[in-house]
């Protein structure tokens, strides 16, 4: 995963730096359209998909090799996944859970490069996923760098969430959970309720974007268990006036 695009040689020469430790390993692409040194926009394509390959894969995240503020490079270990990548705060957004391992890959030979992903991160995504131990790649770290993401605010009588992401069609993805929703629901026994945002209110949430005709927006639960708003057959960002950010609230009669 990078935020390279495709138009240019970048991504073919960090492959070919991965196929020259192997030539057998196979090589899947996530993205290379995370924008810019987004670290929000990386962190949730990756938090979302990590989980869907086998145990023991690398993954290789060359996102904000640019930033201002040089990161050290590292390869981690969490939830028997293997992450490579700069030290930039993305790896601390994937998991509630702390990494059994960090370690710091450019370090015990520094390799000065303007091409990290390709002279640093490849190789060491290839000696990984070749079965080398992760401990043998440098020094171990204590701990790695961490940021937070907006937190849900709940309680019994509303739900408080921020619109996280802005799909490819439009579609405003926020960080209300479908447990938090299915537990304060339960709480109140099952009484009445309306999800807010803009200028919207709706007492529904469907379970597909067909239950609506087109034009109109829904609200559901997507298949990682987030709450999405999308307007069928358009683009709800633009229709609706809502970014990233934005406020989206779940009132609960009580």
């Amino acid at each position: 995963m990078s935020d390279f695009g495709t138009e240019d040689h970048y991504v073919a020469a960090v492959k070919a730096a991965i196929l020259k430790g192997n030539p057998s390993i196979q090589i899947v692409d996530i993205s290379h359209d995370i924008y810019p040194s987004d670290i929000g926009h990386a962190s949730y394509v990756l938090k979302n998909v990590f989980r869907d390959f086998p145990a023991n894969t690398v993954h290789l995240c060359a996102v904000d090799l640019n930033s201002r503020e040089p990161s050290s490079m590292i390869a981690i270990k969490l939830e028997e996944h293997y992450f490579v990548g700069p030290d930039s705060g993305l790896f601390s957004l994937l998991s509630q859970q702390r990494p059994s391992a960090i370690i710091d890959i450019n370090k015990l030979k520094p390799v000065n490069t303007t091409f990290e992903a390709k002279d640093i991160l490849a190789p060491i995504a290839s000696a990984l996923a070749s079965g080398k131990n992760i401990h043998e790649m440098g020094p171990a770290l204590d701990q790695l760098k961490v940021l937070y993401s907006r937190q849900l605010k709940v309680t019994k009588r509303e739900i408080s969430g921020n619109i996280i992401r802005v799909d490819t069609y439009g579609n405003l993805i926020t960080n209300i959970i479908k447990s938090e929703f299915d537990t304060i629901t339960k709480i109140n026994g099952n009484k009445p309720f309306e999800v807010c945002f803009g200028r919207e209110r709706t007492r529904k949430i469907n379970t597909s974007f067909s239950e609506v005709e087109s034009g109109e927006f829904y609200v559901l639960f997507n298949s990682s268990g987030y709450l999405q708003i999308g307007i069928n057959k358009g683009n709800a960002s633009e229709l609706l006036g809502l970014v990233l950010d934005a406020p989206v609230l779940i009132n609960f009669e009580l």
